[in-house]
């Protein structure tokens, strides 16, 4: 078995980071630590435009729910927690839709249910919880061929939907009612964003834990919006913040020695905070 912990993997020079590369493990954490970083840019800026934050936040943090069944039934936690997110993200978007209540209730109310739900299985799990605290924290270094295979195909399927598409999930984004009497379908592209949206919350929560996940999602849009009012620009650029900061996240956990998914988001975070102080800086030269 190639897979070291993470407590093994503190570096004292650069030859020894040459080294670590070298391992398949980091390998595999690195290619998808690319294609997640593109593929959280790529929908966590629609998100973040459409006001899709709490929403990813929820599904993430019920998707303990296919994490605990997927323990109890002992098979691989990612089988059950795909098909969770999926039916718990359109039920979700169902519930907004047929009734009157807002949004952020309904999302309360049924990530609190499924919280509850999570919370009582886990219970129920007897001795080791290894795999169980490796999904709810985080560890892009254990992904295997597996998650890089489905990570690829929801990149490929995502980009496909919504490149193809572009001009009318911009109109969607920005003003809806418009888009809605020029006769694009609208609930056809909300619900099949919302399927992408919830499957990669999926994927993500194997690298940075579902207490991070909805960070992952939403600092790299959140950052490229503070440096571009150009849709297609900010599009990009968020896809480059997420691959990048990804990666270095990774590269930074070893040389370090602390793990994985929290050191991705907390370059994210710092990436966030450098970029805003120098929006700022230059506003006030101007």
């Amino acid at each position: 078995m190639d897979y070291l912990p993470i407590t093994e993997l503190a570096i004292a020079n650069g030859s020894d980071l040459v080294s670590l590369l070298q391992f398949p493990f980091m390998q595999r954490a690195i290619v998808g630590a690319v294609l997640m970083g593109i593929l959280g840019g790529l929908l966590g800026s629609f998100a973040t435009l459409r006001q899709l934050s709490f929403f990813s936040h929820a599904v993430g943090h019920a998707a303990l729910v296919g994490v605990a069944l997927g323990v109890l039934l002992q098979v691989n936690p990612t089988g059950t927690l795909l098909p969770f997110t999926l039916v718990f993200g359109v039920v979700v978007l169902y519930l907004i839709d047929k009734t009157d209540l807002a949004s952020d209730s309904i999302l309360s109310i049924i990530l609190s249910g499924a919280l509850a739900i999570g919370v009582i299985l886990t219970s129920l799990i007897q001795g080791y919880r290894g795999n169980l605290m490796a999904v709810l924290f985080g560890d892009i270094l254990a992904i295997d061929a597996t998650d890089l295979i489905l990570t690829l195909l929801l990149l490929m399927g995502g980009s496909v939907f919504v490149l193809s598409s572009l001009r009318q999930q911009i109109l969607l984004t920005l003003n809806p009612d418009v888009a809605k009497v020029q006769g694009i379908p609208i609930q056809f592209y909300r619900y099949g964003f919302v399927v992408l949206l919830s499957l990669a919350v999926a994927l993500a929560i194997k690298a940075v834990g579902v207490l991070l996940v909805n960070a992952f999602l939403v600092i790299p849009a959140s950052t490229a919006k503070l440096m571009s009012h150009n849709f297609t620009r900010f599009l990009v650029m968020s896809v480059i913040i997420g691959c990048t900061s990804s990666v270095v996240g990774i590269i930074a956990s070893g040389v370090f020695n602390i793990a994985s998914g929290p050191s991705i988001v907390l370059v994210q975070f710092l990436v966030f905070i450098a970029v805003f102080i120098g929006v700022k800086l230059t506003a006030q030269m101007v």
